[in-house]
Protein backbone atom coordinates (compact mmCIF):
# COMPACT_ATOMS: atom_id res chain seq x y z
CA UNK A 1 0.00 0.00 0.00
CA UNK A 2 1.16 3.52 -0.67
CA UNK A 3 1.92 5.83 2.19
CA UNK A 4 -1.09 7.67 3.57
CA UNK A 5 0.81 10.92 3.05
CA UNK A 6 0.87 10.46 -0.71
CA UNK A 7 -1.60 12.42 -2.83
CA UNK A 8 -5.10 11.09 -3.49
CA UNK A 9 -6.92 11.31 -6.82
CA UNK A 10 -10.67 10.93 -7.26
CA UNK A 11 -11.78 9.97 -10.76
CA UNK A 12 -15.45 10.09 -11.77
CA UNK A 13 -15.53 7.88 -14.87
CA UNK A 14 -17.76 8.98 -17.71
CA UNK A 15 -18.44 7.20 -20.97
CA UNK A 16 -16.49 9.71 -23.07
CA UNK A 17 -14.82 12.04 -20.57
CA UNK A 18 -13.90 11.60 -16.92
CA UNK A 19 -13.50 14.26 -14.25
CA UNK A 20 -10.43 14.11 -12.02
CA UNK A 21 -9.70 15.82 -8.71
CA UNK A 22 -6.20 15.60 -7.22
CA UNK A 23 -5.66 16.26 -3.50
CA UNK A 24 -2.29 16.96 -1.95
CA UNK A 25 -1.05 15.14 1.15
CA UNK A 26 -2.55 17.90 3.32
CA UNK A 27 -5.96 17.58 1.58
CA UNK A 28 -5.73 20.70 -0.59
CA UNK A 29 -7.16 20.57 -4.11
CA UNK A 30 -4.14 20.57 -6.39
CA UNK A 31 -5.69 19.85 -9.80
CA UNK A 32 -9.12 19.49 -11.33
CA UNK A 33 -9.19 18.27 -14.89
CA UNK A 34 -11.14 16.48 -17.60
CA UNK A 35 -9.56 13.35 -19.08
CA UNK A 36 -10.68 11.39 -22.13
CA UNK A 37 -12.00 7.95 -21.10
CA UNK A 38 -9.64 6.13 -23.45
CA UNK A 39 -6.47 4.15 -22.82
CA UNK A 40 -4.38 6.89 -24.41
CA UNK A 41 -6.07 9.69 -22.48
CA UNK A 42 -5.76 7.92 -19.14
CA UNK A 43 -2.17 6.89 -19.77
CA UNK A 44 -1.09 10.40 -20.74
CA UNK A 45 -2.61 12.00 -17.65
CA UNK A 46 -1.69 9.45 -14.98
CA UNK A 47 1.78 8.54 -16.26
CA UNK A 48 2.77 12.18 -15.86
CA UNK A 49 1.81 12.21 -12.17
CA UNK A 50 3.60 10.91 -9.10
CA UNK A 51 2.36 7.61 -7.73
CA UNK A 52 -0.87 8.18 -5.82
CA UNK A 53 -3.96 6.52 -4.44
CA UNK A 54 -6.64 6.69 -7.17
CA UNK A 55 -10.28 6.18 -6.22
CA UNK A 56 -12.81 5.07 -8.85
CA UNK A 57 -16.44 4.07 -8.60
CA UNK A 58 -17.26 0.69 -10.10
CA UNK A 59 -18.81 0.89 -13.56
CA UNK A 60 -18.46 -0.06 -17.21
CA UNK A 61 -14.95 1.35 -17.58
CA UNK A 62 -13.60 0.73 -14.07
CA UNK A 63 -12.09 -2.71 -14.77
CA UNK A 64 -9.78 -1.72 -17.61
CA UNK A 65 -9.01 1.69 -16.09
CA UNK A 66 -7.99 0.09 -12.78
CA UNK A 67 -5.72 -2.37 -14.58
CA UNK A 68 -4.10 0.43 -16.55
CA UNK A 69 -3.51 2.61 -13.50
CA UNK A 70 -2.03 -0.29 -11.53
CA UNK A 71 0.38 -0.96 -14.39
CA UNK A 72 1.49 2.68 -14.05
CA UNK A 73 2.30 2.13 -10.38
CA UNK A 74 -0.70 3.77 -8.75
CA UNK A 75 -2.67 2.28 -5.87
CA UNK A 76 -6.25 1.85 -7.09
CA UNK A 77 -9.36 1.66 -4.92
CA UNK A 78 -12.58 0.71 -6.75
CA UNK A 79 -15.47 1.89 -4.58
CA UNK A 80 -18.72 0.03 -4.14
CA UNK A 81 -21.44 2.49 -5.27
CA UNK A 82 -23.73 1.37 -2.46
CA UNK A 83 -21.24 2.85 -0.03
CA UNK A 84 -20.93 6.14 -1.88
CA UNK A 85 -24.49 7.28 -1.20
CA UNK A 86 -23.30 10.82 -0.60
CA UNK A 87 -22.79 11.14 -4.38
CA UNK A 88 -26.21 9.94 -5.51
CA UNK A 89 -28.08 11.79 -2.74
CA UNK A 90 -26.26 15.09 -3.05
CA UNK A 91 -28.29 18.14 -4.15
CA UNK A 92 -25.20 19.63 -5.78
CA UNK A 93 -24.29 16.60 -7.84
CA UNK A 94 -21.79 17.19 -10.65
CA UNK A 95 -18.92 15.27 -12.17
CA UNK A 96 -16.24 17.37 -10.51
CA UNK A 97 -17.93 17.31 -7.08
CA UNK A 98 -18.21 13.52 -7.38
CA UNK A 99 -14.51 13.26 -8.18
CA UNK A 100 -13.64 15.49 -5.24
CA UNK A 101 -15.79 13.46 -2.87
CA UNK A 102 -14.22 10.19 -4.05
CA UNK A 103 -10.78 11.67 -3.42
CA UNK A 104 -11.66 12.81 0.10
CA UNK A 105 -13.31 9.51 1.02
CA UNK A 106 -10.34 7.59 -0.33
CA UNK A 107 -7.92 9.78 1.60
CA UNK A 108 -9.82 9.31 4.86
CA UNK A 109 -10.17 5.52 4.81
CA UNK A 110 -10.55 3.31 1.71
CA UNK A 111 -12.34 0.66 3.77
CA UNK A 112 -15.30 3.04 4.07
CA UNK A 113 -15.80 2.51 0.33
CA UNK A 114 -16.04 -1.29 0.65
CA UNK A 115 -13.53 -1.73 -2.22
CA UNK A 116 -14.36 -4.38 -4.78
CA UNK A 117 -12.01 -6.61 -6.77
CA UNK A 118 -12.61 -6.94 -10.49
CA UNK A 119 -12.62 -10.29 -12.19
CA UNK A 120 -9.64 -11.32 -14.21
CA UNK A 121 -9.67 -10.49 -17.91
CA UNK A 122 -10.11 -14.10 -19.04
CA UNK A 123 -12.92 -14.81 -16.59
CA UNK A 124 -14.71 -11.63 -17.68
CA UNK A 125 -14.29 -12.69 -21.32
CA UNK A 126 -15.71 -16.16 -20.58
CA UNK A 127 -18.64 -14.61 -18.74
CA UNK A 128 -19.32 -12.47 -21.82
CA UNK A 129 -20.35 -15.63 -23.71
CA UNK A 130 -23.18 -16.20 -21.22
CA UNK A 131 -24.14 -12.53 -21.34
CA UNK A 132 -24.33 -12.61 -25.14
CA UNK A 133 -26.54 -15.70 -25.03
CA UNK A 134 -28.78 -14.00 -22.49
CA UNK A 135 -29.08 -10.94 -24.74
CA UNK A 136 -29.99 -13.11 -27.73
CA UNK A 137 -32.66 -14.99 -25.78
CA UNK A 138 -34.15 -11.76 -24.44
CA UNK A 139 -34.25 -10.32 -27.95
CA UNK A 140 -35.99 -13.45 -29.25
CA UNK A 141 -38.59 -13.19 -26.48
CA UNK A 142 -39.31 -9.55 -27.30
CA UNK A 143 -39.72 -10.27 -31.00
CA UNK A 144 -42.06 -13.20 -30.35
CA UNK A 145 -44.19 -11.04 -28.03
CA UNK A 146 -44.20 -8.26 -30.63
CA UNK A 147 -45.43 -10.63 -33.35
CA UNK A 148 -48.16 -12.08 -31.15
CA UNK A 149 -49.33 -8.63 -30.09
CA UNK A 150 -49.55 -7.32 -33.65
CA UNK A 151 -51.54 -10.33 -34.77
CA UNK A 152 -53.94 -9.96 -31.82
CA UNK A 153 -54.62 -6.36 -32.88
CA UNK A 154 -56.11 -7.88 -36.08
CA UNK A 155 -58.41 -10.17 -34.12
CA UNK A 156 -56.29 -13.29 -34.72
CA UNK A 157 -53.98 -15.41 -32.58
CA UNK A 158 -50.81 -17.27 -33.43
CA UNK A 159 -50.54 -20.93 -32.33
CA UNK A 160 -49.00 -21.90 -29.02
CA UNK A 161 -45.46 -23.12 -29.41
CA UNK A 162 -42.02 -22.74 -27.88
CA UNK A 163 -39.93 -19.68 -28.62
CA UNK A 164 -37.41 -21.95 -30.33
CA UNK A 165 -39.95 -23.20 -32.89
CA UNK A 166 -41.95 -19.96 -33.20
CA UNK A 167 -40.40 -18.87 -36.51
CA UNK A 168 -41.37 -22.25 -38.05
CA UNK A 169 -44.73 -22.91 -36.43
CA UNK A 170 -46.29 -19.44 -36.52
CA UNK A 171 -45.10 -18.05 -39.82
CA UNK A 172 -47.86 -19.61 -41.90
CA UNK A 173 -50.60 -18.39 -39.54
CA UNK A 174 -49.83 -14.69 -39.88
CA UNK A 175 -52.83 -12.81 -41.38
CA UNK A 176 -52.34 -11.90 -45.00
CA UNK A 177 -52.46 -8.17 -44.23
CA UNK A 178 -49.47 -8.54 -41.86
CA UNK A 179 -47.28 -10.95 -43.82
CA UNK A 180 -45.16 -8.27 -45.49
CA UNK A 181 -44.70 -6.35 -42.23
CA UNK A 182 -43.76 -9.41 -40.13
CA UNK A 183 -41.58 -11.21 -42.66
CA UNK A 184 -38.38 -9.37 -41.60
CA UNK A 185 -39.16 -10.22 -37.97
CA UNK A 186 -39.42 -13.93 -38.73
CA UNK A 187 -36.18 -13.77 -40.72
CA UNK A 188 -34.41 -12.30 -37.67
CA UNK A 189 -35.96 -14.93 -35.38
CA UNK A 190 -34.63 -17.68 -37.63
CA UNK A 191 -31.11 -16.23 -37.51
CA UNK A 192 -31.35 -15.67 -33.76
CA UNK A 193 -32.18 -19.34 -33.24
CA UNK A 194 -29.03 -20.34 -35.10
CA UNK A 195 -26.89 -17.98 -33.03
CA UNK A 196 -28.42 -19.13 -29.74
CA UNK A 197 -27.61 -22.73 -30.59
CA UNK A 198 -24.04 -21.73 -31.43
CA UNK A 199 -23.79 -19.95 -28.06
CA UNK A 200 -25.07 -23.08 -26.34
CA UNK A 201 -22.20 -25.01 -27.89
CA UNK A 202 -19.75 -22.28 -26.85
CA UNK A 203 -21.02 -22.41 -23.26
CA UNK A 204 -20.62 -26.20 -23.16
CA UNK A 205 -17.03 -25.82 -24.39
CA UNK A 206 -16.29 -23.13 -21.80
CA UNK A 207 -17.70 -25.29 -19.03
CA UNK A 208 -15.00 -27.87 -19.71
CA UNK A 209 -12.38 -25.33 -18.59
CA UNK A 210 -13.92 -25.23 -15.10
CA UNK A 211 -14.17 -28.67 -13.39
CA UNK A 212 -16.39 -27.27 -10.62
CA UNK A 213 -19.18 -26.67 -13.15
CA UNK A 214 -19.85 -30.41 -13.27
CA UNK A 215 -20.05 -30.52 -9.47
CA UNK A 216 -22.46 -27.58 -9.20
CA UNK A 217 -24.69 -28.87 -12.00
CA UNK A 218 -25.34 -32.07 -10.02
CA UNK A 219 -27.89 -30.06 -8.01
CA UNK A 220 -31.40 -30.78 -9.26
CA UNK A 221 -32.58 -28.00 -11.59
CA UNK A 222 -29.12 -26.48 -12.11
CA UNK A 223 -27.87 -26.78 -15.67
CA UNK A 224 -24.48 -26.12 -17.21
CA UNK A 225 -25.25 -22.47 -18.02
CA UNK A 226 -26.41 -21.60 -14.50
CA UNK A 227 -23.50 -23.45 -12.94
CA UNK A 228 -20.99 -21.72 -15.20
CA UNK A 229 -22.40 -18.22 -14.57
CA UNK A 230 -22.47 -18.85 -10.82
CA UNK A 231 -18.87 -20.05 -10.81
CA UNK A 232 -17.59 -17.18 -12.96
CA UNK A 233 -19.47 -14.67 -10.83
CA UNK A 234 -17.65 -15.90 -7.72
CA UNK A 235 -14.39 -16.47 -9.66
CA UNK A 236 -12.38 -17.44 -6.56
CA UNK A 237 -14.36 -19.54 -4.10
CA UNK A 238 -11.46 -19.65 -1.62
CA UNK A 239 -11.98 -15.99 -0.65
CA UNK A 240 -15.21 -16.88 1.16
CA UNK A 241 -14.55 -18.02 4.72
CA UNK A 242 -18.12 -19.28 5.13
CA UNK A 243 -20.49 -20.65 2.51
CA UNK A 244 -23.33 -18.49 3.85
CA UNK A 245 -21.50 -15.33 2.77
CA UNK A 246 -21.74 -16.38 -0.89
CA UNK A 247 -25.46 -15.55 -0.96
CA UNK A 248 -24.79 -12.06 0.41
CA UNK A 249 -22.07 -11.56 -2.21
CA UNK A 250 -24.52 -12.05 -5.08
CA UNK A 251 -27.20 -9.94 -3.40
CA UNK A 252 -29.31 -12.58 -1.63
CA UNK A 253 -29.77 -11.24 1.87
CA UNK A 254 -32.76 -10.33 4.06
CA UNK A 255 -33.57 -6.75 4.93
CA UNK A 256 -32.62 -5.43 8.36
CA UNK A 257 -34.88 -3.21 10.38
CA UNK A 258 -33.56 -0.49 12.66
CA UNK A 259 -35.53 -0.88 15.96
CA UNK A 260 -35.21 2.83 16.69
CA UNK A 261 -36.70 4.02 13.41
CA UNK A 262 -38.49 0.87 12.20
CA UNK A 263 -37.00 1.51 8.78
CA UNK A 264 -35.24 -1.05 6.66
CA UNK A 265 -31.48 -0.62 6.27
CA UNK A 266 -31.30 -2.77 3.16
CA UNK A 267 -33.44 -3.39 0.10
CA UNK A 268 -35.95 -6.23 0.21
CA UNK A 269 -34.54 -9.72 -0.54
CA UNK A 270 -33.73 -10.38 -4.16
CA UNK A 271 -34.82 -13.39 -6.13
CA UNK A 272 -32.28 -16.11 -6.69
CA UNK A 273 -31.31 -14.94 -10.15
CA UNK A 274 -27.68 -15.50 -11.25
CA UNK A 275 -25.73 -12.30 -11.71
CA UNK A 276 -24.29 -11.90 -15.19
CA UNK A 277 -21.38 -9.97 -13.91
CA UNK A 278 -21.88 -6.30 -14.25
CA UNK A 279 -18.47 -4.76 -13.55
CA UNK A 280 -17.16 -6.58 -10.52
Amino acid sequence: MLSFMRSTIGCDLGDRNSRVCCLTADARVETEATVRTTRQGMREFFSARAKARVVLEVGTHSRWVSELLKSLGHEVVVANPRRVKLISQSDSKSDISDAKLLARLGRADPELLAPIIHRGTQVQADLAAAKVRDALVRTRTKLVCQARGLVKSFGERLPRCSAESFHRRARADVPEALKAALEPLFDILEKLEIQIKLQDVAVEQLAKKYPDVEVISQVNGVGTLTALVFLLTLEDKSRFKKSRTVGAFIGLRPGRTNPATQTSSYPSPKRATPSYGGSW
